[in-house]
């Protein structure tokens, strides 16, 4: 059994995963999803892995299944949300990481540099296109999703990723449709920044929402790998 701790992608909230929690939990997982503290000014990634470790304490907490000791412990992390899972897998010792259409930092780089140094600023994509991040969503559910968005506040994108890059069994999920990380683009960074290879589902960008019985499947599998 593991402990699924879910970190949504940028301007999101644990809303996003709310598809994919209950399928890992029929699969025998606990699930977590948390919201980081995004509207909050001055914050640092730091402070949000420390958020998202409070949230964690609480669910096991609340839960009647114990404090979690003994589960294998699983961070997740969407899109942006990736600078955060890395973190908060290294501080919590996790014994998993698992990367869906996300941003892998490296130490002392900052997010508004990954862009360059992972060479995405090349492809030419238009992140003002809805389509980029909504592709292969159903419509009530963009509807949904749109409802749910927050305002990215975090002056933490200019600062270096605080992390030390110690190792973590590593996974990279990428959505085989993915307009806004190219199926490409999402092997080769899971290849040269995670040194593994990604496990392809189907779906968009938004592949929590728009394929969550392929994503839940391709996390559990990770779960029981290790």
């Amino acid at each position: 059994m593991a402990t699924f701790v879910l970190i949504h992608g940028g301007g999101s909230s644990s809303w996003d995963w709310h598809l994919v929690a209950p399928k890992l939990e029929e699969a025998g997982h606990r699930a977590v999803a948390v919201d980081l503290p995004i509207e909050e000014p001055g914050l640092s990634l730091v402070d949000y892995a420390d958020s998202v470790s409070a949230q964690l304490d609480e669910a096991r907490g609340d839960s009647s299944d114990g404090d979690g000791q003994g589960e294998q412990l699983v961070v997740v992390g969407h899109s942006l949300g990736g600078f955060s899972a890395a973190l908060v897998a290294e501080r919590l010792d996790a014994d998993g990481l698992v990367y869906v259409a996300g941003m892998i930092p490296k130490p002392g780089e900052t997010m508004q540099e990954w862009w360059t140094a992972t060479g995405h600023s090349a492809l030419g994509v238009d992140a003002e296109d809805e389509l980029v991040f909504y592709n292969l969503v159903p419509d009530d559910l963009v509807v949904d999703a749109k409802a749910h968005v927050r305002e990215e506040s975090g002056s933490w994108m200019d600062a270096p990723w605080p992390g030390v890059g110690r190792e973590v069994p590593t996974g990279f999920i990428a959505p085989e449709d993915d307009l806004f990380f190219p199926l490409e683009f999402a092997k080769q960074l899971a290849r040269d920044r995670a040194g593994v290879e990604a496990v392809v589902v189907p779906g968009g960008h938004y592949v929590a929402i728009g394929a969550p019985d392929p994503l839940a499947r391709a996390l559990a599998e990770f779960a029981d790998g290790l």
